[in-house]
């Protein structure tokens, strides 16, 4: 069931919203029970149809007197004497059942089997012997008998006319026919018409009915999605989302709402606690930093003094990867290459070996301050844990990828995604002694995310040995 599931949403013509799932669902189900409802509708009717054209076949076969001779001789007194028998295209009484010598079908007729049997068995059960019936279907105009009659009434109504004549013949124990014929009432042919208006009516009025409900439930939900994502990528929005739509869509924008405001709240009280931490802690850094003057060990100083920094340097990034969410400075449009080109240059400057490789002038909207942050810690973690660092910048598709390898140890493929979590090193590969708290990675990550794109890292291979890591920052354009 599940990969049936799977399968249907890879449909191209299935729809993802769900007001579009909802209506094709619906018109699917109706489809089908319009369809079975008309199949039956249209059974009953030509039952009824057959039943009624079998009786009439078999009322005039048993009850009425059949007439010989051809049907357009010259007028007898009898004939005239009796009332006009035609009614628009109303077979006369001696059109309606003739003895014939020799019986035919034409090429053109439609052999009626269904009626053949029940024909047979309503005779049987009146108890007339039917050693052989035919009955077949055929237009007016072709059948021999009517040709000169059907040709007059055209005449009087200068019209044509589509309607078709069952013919009934009945062998007699002589080798002569007993034939009947029946008229097909003008509006047979629009049963299957009424059935499919009918159809089709039912089905606009419920898509439509059921179209205006769903966008009604949809378009309170579609709101809803646009301001949790304009939330999630910027938590200072002014205002908030109005409850609309049916009662139960209603109390779940109101239930949002409330969150949102939480969320909002807690997130001004970590502000102001990590704004207390940061003041509380870095005055009495400062005033260690100012008494370690006194000391009289040089290497004494020098280690307390690399101490101190420490502390400042973790708690810079514990302040920074706290507050990444709700950055204050504002989104530019920044030419990427030239940012690339800077950082790179302040690591040259101060000896390190960071090299720049092929990069592409690309222009994107971000925050510059913090991406600059995001490439130092990854230049600085090449060149502590890899000895050296190259940097590019490429186009792929609608994403610019900054990328950054080194030439060390790699991280085991287990402890990869581990790795980007705050607070987290591998012993085993990073040397302890060089400091640092296992912030770089998370704030690079939690800096691309803030910007819409990832970071991952990979460890590139050769001959199936690790030669380095690979750190791939990927950005969207717009």
């Amino acid at each position: 069931m599940a990969s049936l599931s799977y399968r249907i949403r890879r449909l191209p013509v299935w729809p993802r919203s769900l007001q579009g799932q909802m209506l094709l669902a619906l018109a699917l189900a109706l489809m089908v029970a319009q369809g079975i409802s008309s199949g039956l509708m249209w059974r009953a009717q030509h039952e009824r149809h057959l039943n009624g054209m079998v009786n009439a076949l078999a009322f005039r076969l048993l009850g009425q007197p059949a007439q010989d001779g051809p049907p357009d001789g010259p007028p007898t007194e009898a004939r005239d004497r009796r009332p006009p028998p035609d009614d628009g295209f109303r077979l006369p009484r001696r059109l309606r059942l003739r003895v014939e010598r020799d019986f035919a079908p034409v090429p053109t007729d439609h052999r009626r089997h269904d009626a053949e049997g029940a024909l047979h068995e309503v005779l049987e059960a009146q108890g007339l012997p039917a050693a052989q019936v035919v009955v077949v279907e055929r237009a007016l105009i072709a059948d021999p008998a009517l040709t000169d009659w059907v040709a007059r009434k055209r005449a009087q109504q200068a019209a044509g006319d589509p309607r078709r004549v069952i013919v009934a013949a009945l062998r007699q124990n002589d080798g002569g026919w007993l034939v009947a014929r029946v008229v097909v009432p003008a509006d047979e042919g629009r049963i299957l018409a009424s059935i499919l208006l009918q159809t089709l009516f039912t089905y606009v009025v419920l898509v439509g009915a059921t179209a205006l409900i769903v966008r009604r439930i949809a378009r309170p939900l579609k709101a809803l999605t646009r301001r949790v994502d304009a939330f999630a990528a910027d938590r200072s929005l002014d205002g908030q989302l109005a409850p609309q739509g049916p009662e139960d869509v209603q109390l779940l924008i109101e239930a949002h709402n409330a969150m949102e405001q939480r969320i909002v709240s807690l997130l001004d009280e970590k502000d102001v606690m990590l704004g207390a931490i940061g003041h509380d802690l870095k005055t009495p850094l400062a005033a260690l930093r100012v008494r370690i003057e006194a000391v009289d060990d040089d290497a004494e100083r020098a280690r307390m003094a690399a101490t101190i920094e420490d502390i400042t340097r973790s708690l810079d990034d514990i302040l920074s990867l706290a507050r990444v969410g709700r950055p204050t400075d504002p989104v530019e449009s920044t030419q990427l290459s030239a940012l690339v080109a800077d950082v790179v240059g302040e690591y040259e400057d101060m000896g390190e070996d960071v090299d720049l490789a092929d990069t592409e002038r690309l222009v994107l909207p971000l925050r510059p301050t913090w991406l600059r942050r995001a490439l130092r810690n990854l230049v600085s973690n090449a060149v502590r844990y890899g000895a050296r660092a190259r940097v590019s910048l490429r186009r792929d598709g609608r994403h610019a990828v900054l990328r950054v390898e080194d030439d060390g140890p790699g991280i085991p493929e287990d402890a990869i995604a581990r790795m980007m979590e705050p607070f987290t090193r591998l012993e085993a590969s990073r040397n302890s002694a060089t400091g640092g708290a296992g912030l770089g990675l998370a704030l690079a990550r939690a800096i691309a995310e803030q910007h819409g794109g990832n970071l991952t890292l990979a460890n590139r291979r050769q001959d199936g040995t690790i030669v380095g890591l690979t750190a791939e920052l990927r950005l969207p354009l717009s």
